[in-house]
């Protein structure tokens, strides 16, 4: 997943780290020069000096193809103009604002920003979550049915991963079809264990498929 950082706080700084331990592809923006020059130290190019909340430097850092765009600068309203750039310019499927006054929380979603956050757990936490919903790669409704399958890879985080099938809490109303590893499928029987990089095949109803996501992947807290 490609992420864009704004702004090289201390809270932009480490997310950043967090992300990058993760193993998510990260674009870090600072517009103070001495700023950008510690981070750049550090983190090497992936730094970008500017001002965020400029189409221009959203250009250079690729906003185009950004999977999230957080804005963690200490101005609130930076944070808002950043997202708002980001979700209307270049259609970014997911933006998060830090918001330090209460009050901004309205106006946020006044300009369809999709998250606002004040601390780094809680920015981590809506991060990783958008992380842990795009591991479903697909889910295809059935026809005249509110079944759906499903179709989910198991990351080394996930709870799931190492466990047998029979020691999963699945909902009642789901079951798994297929376990694909590599080029192998595999039909499930309770004494499968699912490891990192499967993909599950499920068939589940509608009103479980929640339920079945976090028993596969957890709730991204």
């Amino acid at each position: 997943m490609y992420i864009i950082v704004v702004g090289g706080g201390e809270v932009g700084y480490n997310l950043t780290k967090v992300l990058l331990k993760e193993g998510h592809e990260v674009a870090l923006i600072e517009k103070s020069r001495s700023r950008y020059e510690e981070l750049s130290a550090e983190f090497g190019e992936l730094v970008l000096y500017g001002d965020g909340s400029e189409r221009d430097v959203l250009i250079s850092a690729g906003a185009n193809r950004a999977d999230v765009v957080v804005a963690v600068t200490g101005e609130d309203s930076d944070n808002l103009v950043i997202c708002q750039l980001a979700k209307l310019l270049f259609l970014a499927p997911k933006t998060i604002a830090r918001i330090n006054d209460p009050k901004n929380e309205d106006i946020s979603r006044l300009l369809g920003i999709d998250a606002t956050v004040s601390s780094v757990s809680a920015i981590l936490s809506v991060v990783e979550q958008e992380i842990m919903t795009r591991e479903i790669v697909s889910s295809l409704p059935l026809k005249h049915s509110e079944m759906r399958l499903v179709e989910i890879k198991i990351k080394r985080r996930s709870p799931a991963a190492g466990k047998l099938v029979q020691e999963i809490n699945i909902p009642k109303r789901s079951v798994f079809v297929f376990v694909v590893r590599g080029k192998e499928v595999i039909i499930p029987r309770g004494d499968t264990r699912l490891l990192p990089d499967d993909t599950v095949i499920a068939l589940t109803s509608m009103d479980s498929q929640d339920e079945l996501i976090s028993a596969l992947l957890g709730k991204g807290e």
